[in-house]
């Protein structure tokens, strides 16, 4: 898995700022974890090595329910309840809660990893979903866990449902932290009382063409975002409208939908699920984050890598002239990690990059 190789491929002090290590029921962090609440107790009779009944060599994108999941509370004044484990299953919900009636909710996602050699696993960047958490919240009128909270409900997920990490190589266990207003209300208002949730699933590649390149259909008519919108935060609300025109693309044999932006209709933003990237010359180019594109966790990975490792790095304006010209194109994220692009299609013409072990993807 490329964010393997990722997590492989830095000095060990910029790794610390990366991940967190979890082997049996502790942790060891690059932050200090003195200030962590209590933990919750766990069934420790499981050792790290124990594996659920799963066919390892041909997990999808697909849920696949585990055992546990970590539930905590918050009312309107901000202050979270102490967090427990529940056994994965369904919540109840008042038909008025905010989150069905009004959309206030945000979800993150990210990964654990089994570590090759010995026990444990390894978390990509908990810290930074969690600060994205809190931006979003701000954006939506919602309360949001601390740093600290977060980490600490994800750890407690990752370490309740240890035997559904699947084994080294074979994928990773997706981690999905929910925050949705589950309090009644009628009006238009914040909701009073909000639920703080995470689950995980076992996962392989997202799409289905695996870790082979990937076809994109630009999407010229629906538009994901808008200047002024919720385009910048990870909202539920931001998803539903962007199945038609992805199914639409899905049915005609494409991978997934790149948007335009809504003002000029020419500048690339980013695909249904990912962020996007061009190489022309040696120069590795992203279109910037201006509120209408999600700051991606991995997307921002592979900025500090690259440059790190010697890369010119441009963040800016994308246009769909720069794609023409592009010898190279990627996309990033959580779900579908570092995936290269074989060809996107534009009013009927087909652009196709180079892919392969001559690509910056492989490079890096």
């Amino acid at each position: 898995m490329m964010l393997r190789k990722l997590l492989s491929s830095v000095d060990s002090q910029f790794l610390n700022g990366l991940k967190l290590q979890i082997g049996g029921s502790s942790y060891l962090a690059s932050r200090s974890v003195s200030s962590l609440p209590e933990a919750v107790g766990l069934d420790s009779d499981r050792s790290d090595e124990e594996n659920g009944e799963m066919d390892w060599d041909n997990l999808g994108f697909a849920l696949t329910p585990t055992d546990y999941m970590y539930v905590m509370k918050c009312s309107r004044d901000g202050y979270f309840t102490d967090g427990m484990l529940n056994r994965y299953g369904n919540i109840e919900l008042s038909p008025s809660a905010g989150v069905l009636n009004y959309g206030q909710g945000l979800f993150e996602g990210l990964k654990a990893y089994r570590r090759a050699m010995g026990a444990g696993f390894l978390l990509f960047r908990p810290e930074e979903n969690a600060k994205r958490m809190q931006v979003g919240a701000e954006r939506m009128c919602m309360p949001a866990p601390s740093v600290d909270q977060f980490a600490h409900a994800v750890e407690q997920t990752v370490l309740a449902n240890k035997r559904w990490v699947p084994p080294s190589g074979k994928g990773s266990l997706y981690i999905r932290p929910l925050l949705i207003g589950t309090g009644a209300i009628l009006g238009l208002a914040p909701a009073p009382e909000y639920t703080f949730l995470v689950y995980a699933a076992p996962v392989g590649t997202y799409f289905k063409e695996g870790m082979a390149p990937i076809n994109l259909l630009i999407e010229h008519e629906t538009h994901r975002a808008t200047p002024g919108g919720t385009g910048g935060v990870k909202t539920i609300a931001n998803y539903a409208p962007v199945l038609q025109a992805q199914m639409r693309a899905k049915s005609k044999g494409f991978s997934d939908v790149l948007y335009l932006d809504s003002i000029n209709k020419r500048y690339l933003e980013e695909a249904s699920s990912c962020n996007l990237f061009i190489v022309k010359g040696g120069v590795i180019s992203t279109p910037y984050t201006n509120g209408t594109i999600l700051p991606g966790i991995t997307r921002k990975s592979i900025i500090e890598l690259a440059r790190n490792n010697g890369y010119q790095v441009s963040e800016r304006l994308v246009s769909i002239d720069d794609l023409r010209e592009a010898d190279e194109v990627f996309c990033t994220g959580t779900a579908v990690v570092v995936s290269p692009v074989s060809s996107i299609t534009y009013q009927g013409h087909r652009y196709r990059y180079r892919t392969g072990e001559e690509s910056f993807k492989e490079a890096i």
